[in-house]
């Protein structure tokens, strides 16, 4: 299963900012076009699997994971 999601960039000044559409809260800000699109795949990963572990986290019960393509 590939996902792709949408950045949404731009250069202000010596900056490179940018934001992932699909989910708030990744946001970066790097020097160049490239460190900036490196970082938001970073932290998009990261940003997946800390809301994976949260959502494992809040079930008492065991639970069944299901894959939803998109």
């Amino acid at each position: 299963m590939k996902q792709t999601c949408t950045a949404v960039i731009k250069q202000h000044a010596d900056w490179w900012i940018g934001s992932i559409e699909e989910v708030p809260g990744v946001d970066c800000q790097e020097s160049s076009r490239e460190t900036l699109s490196q970082s938001l795949r970073d932290t998009l990963i990261e940003a997946i699997d800390l809301n994976r572990a949260d959502a494992l986290a809040a079930t008492e019960k065991r639970c069944e994971e299901l894959p939803i393509a998109l």
